[in-house]
């Protein structure tokens, strides 16, 4: 019972440090034009032109090697392939590890995931490089960074 309230309290806490780091955040270009939202970019990362995400991310096990994606490829993991469910094919997004702040690009080209609670699912070389195998999940930060074009 005790561990289940130190969860909730730390996931609350963690979730309100991000929610109050990107409603502080803004970029010089924000005020010269006179927009306003949150911009959490990194220069190395790319300039924020989406909406933020927060929540736990998941990786591929490598059973699904060679697999058809909802995109039309294979699945690879060592490739940068990120599962979300609204995202348009081909979108960059910026993941970080809130536990660590490891942050990864990677680029949607499959749909899910499908576990309740999730908001992506990474390839097993993201998760490496977000150092997220061992726990198997994550909280993350997810923050598109180039949209691409929806099909018509």
């Amino acid at each position: 019972m005790r561990t289940t309230a130190l969860r909730a309290a730390a996931s609350c806490a963690v979730i309100s440090l991000s929610a109050l780091t990107m409603g502080c955040a803004q970029s010089a270009e924000g005020i010269a034009d006179g927009s306003s939202g949150p911009v959490t970019a990194s220069p190395d990362l790319g300039r924020a032109v989406g909406d933020p995400q927060v929540g736990t991310a998941s990786y591929y096990s490598r059973r699904f090697t060679g697999r058809r994606m909802a995109s039309g490829g294979r699945f690879d993991p060592a490739s940068d392939t990120i599962a979300h469910r609204t995202l348009p094919f081909g979108t960059i997004v910026r993941v970080t590890n809130l536990q660590n702040g490891l942050s990864v690009t990677g680029t949607v080209q499959d749909r899910g995931p499908w576990s309740r609670g999730r908001i992506v699912d990474l390839s097993p070389r993201i998760a490496q490089n977000l150092d997220m195998i061992r726990s198997g999940v994550a909280q993350v930060e997810v923050v598109p960074v180039e949209l691409a074009e929806a099909a018509e």
